[in-house]
């Protein structure tokens, strides 16, 4: 493989030797590389990555440790399992404006340890004003390993475009990609932010240009989908089977923010619509709000899920509540408040569709004030204003509580994470799990934010990204909870330049900074 010229030469070589006892010594460390060249920000849209184009005497595997100066859990570690002589090895998590110590292990065919090198690479200064994160809490043996991936609003004062970047457990940010100077994407607006593809790259929407696209870490377009006769706003998300459930407008509509469609990943044909003001009744306008004329963005489709159980679609309208709708568009529940809900546009009864609460002991809640809202139950609360549905592996459905405007502007304000166990064939509800009341105002966010669930730990990552915003500067909150104990486990601030809108961020996840289907045998850049 042909190597590109270097930005940024070797700057040191420190080999750690290992013995052989084989007639003909196969070289170890550094006198196992026949060439080595750095390159820093090989696309100009990643600053705190590199790529190392490398050729060795014998076929090897390479494993990656960058260092973290925070400690052992800043460390960032992949293990490439392809084996070669050609490499272009992806560097990700230097830090800004200096050098950050890179050592490759070298893996012989069979395992055999083959020594490794160490290349400190240089990075430049971050652009713009960024603040640290502030840590509060960082229990490191407990905590979700990797680094925390958040679509951060507040760099430029238009907030175009939008930038993705990720903070390790110190707060360093330690990835960043910038598409400022991008022909495509100079004005990217993702609105969620960016998410990780199961095949490891990053993919998100971009209003600006109404496509969806994918990029790998270095920020390079690896494919983009079009969506003629739609406009893109807040999510994409993607299905098992790898299509792309598209959160959209319809042009020359009156409504806005009320239609789901879905996009074949290989044909790029949209090849389903749900169209929310059929299934639903786009002139209930129970939930008011200052942030739309809800005869025009009457639903507000802020949040998509995909139940893999039934081939269903979870759609959260930030001013009518969450609902559950077949791929044929009907609808199967409807997770809110009971307050007025009348005929569908396509004539279904929708007071037949809510769910019935239920208290902890699995009887009906039937308080008329509860089912209305205007009332809360010890057992059960509604979620108001919510974001960011997901469908836990137990069937159970998790989603952003965020609270604006609770009990109708009666009750006092917080936001939560709340899981809610739903029986489709009773129609009945039961909340099961919820973190966020305790917190009050400190954890209030009125608009954005999102929650996620890990299952291997059983923790959920709890993140308002608009704390403060009807008071002053907002904040993100980065929260993961242990949700057996209720114990937080990482807790971490984020502030912001700037903060259009009054958002840091609408997003934010704990992913690994290295997608594990990299490969050093192909081009990584």
């Amino acid at each position: 493989m042909p190597l590109s010229t270097p930005r940024l030469a070797v700057l040191a070589l420190a080999v750690a030797l290992w013995g052989c006892d084989s007639a003909e010594p196969i070289p170890i460390g550094a006198d196992l590389v026949t060439s080595m060249e750095v390159t820093v920000d090989p696309t100009g849209y990643s600053p705190l990555a590199a790529r190392i184009d490398l050729v060795t005497e014998h076929p090897v595997a390479i494993d990656v440790l960058v260092e973290g100066k925070g400690g052992p859990a800043t460390e960032i570690r992949h293990q490439f399992t392809d084996v070669g002589q050609e490499h272009a090895v992806p560097v990700f998590g230097l830090y800004a404006g200096q050098s950050t110590l890179v050592t490759l292990g070298f893996t012989g065919p069979n395992g055999e340890d083959l020594g490794e090198v160490e290349v400190p690479i240089e990075a430049a200064p971050l652009p713009g004003d960024y603040e640290t994160p502030t840590i509060e809490v960082a229990d490191t043996a407990a905590m979700r390993p990797g680094v925390n991936l958040t679509g951060y609003f507040g760099h430029y004062d238009d907030f175009s475009p939008q930038v993705n970047l990720a903070f390790d457990a110190a707060g360093a940010i330690r990835w960043f990609l910038d598409f400022k100077d991008h022909p495509d994407l100079g004005g990217l607006f993702e609105d969620n932010g960016a998410d990780r593809l199961a095949n490891g790259n990053l993919f998100f929407g971009d209003g600006t240009t109404d496509h969806v696209y994918e990029v790998n870490m270095f920020g390079r377009i690896v494919q983009r989908w079009g969506m003629p006769g739609f406009s893109y706003h807040h999510q994409v998300v993607e299905k098992p089977d790898g299509n792309f459930l598209v959160a959209v407008d319809r042009l020359g509509a009156a409504t806005i923010e009320d239609v789901v469609i879905e996009i074949h990943r290989s044909t790029g044909q949209i090849v389903r619509e749900w169209d929310l003001r059929q299934s639903l009744d786009q002139h209930r306008t129970v939930w008011d709000t200052e942030f739309a004329d809800l005869e025009v963005d009457w639903f507000h489709n802020n949040g998509n899920a995909f139940d893999p159980s039934d081939n269903t679609l979870i759609a959260s309208g930030r001013t009518q509540g969450l609902v559950k709708l077949t791929a044929a568009n009907e609808v199967v529940w409807i997770l809110a408040p009971h307050r007025e809900w009348g005929t569908a546009g396509d004539g279904t009864d929708l007071s037949t569709k809510l769910l019935q609460p239920l208290d902890a002991a699995g009887q009906p809640i039937t308080d008329p004030a509860v089912l209305d809202g205007t009332a809360t139950h010890p057992d059960f609360e509604w979620q108001w204003y919510q974001h960011s549905p997901e469908v836990l592996p137990d069937g159970t459905v998790l989603v952003f509580d965020n609270g604006d405007n609770r009990g109708y502007g009666a009750f006092p304000k917080y936001s939560r994470a709340v899981i809610y166990d739903i029986d489709e064939e009773a129609m009945t509800v039961r909340q099961v799990w919820s973190y966020g009341k305790e917190r009050g105002e400190g954890a209030y966010a009125q608009i954005v934010s999102n929650v996620e669930y890990y299952p291997e730990e059983d923790h959920v990552f709890f993140t308002p990204g608009s704390v403060g915003r009807e008071g002053g500067a907002p904040v993100g909150k980065v929260i993961e909870i242990d949700r057996a104990t209720g114990a937080v486990v990482f807790e971490a601030t984020v502030r912001a330049p700037t903060t259009p809108f009054g958002v840091t961020f609408h997003r934010s996840a704990r992913v690994p900074l290295y997608p594990p289907t990299l490969r050093t045998t192909s081009p990584a850049s």
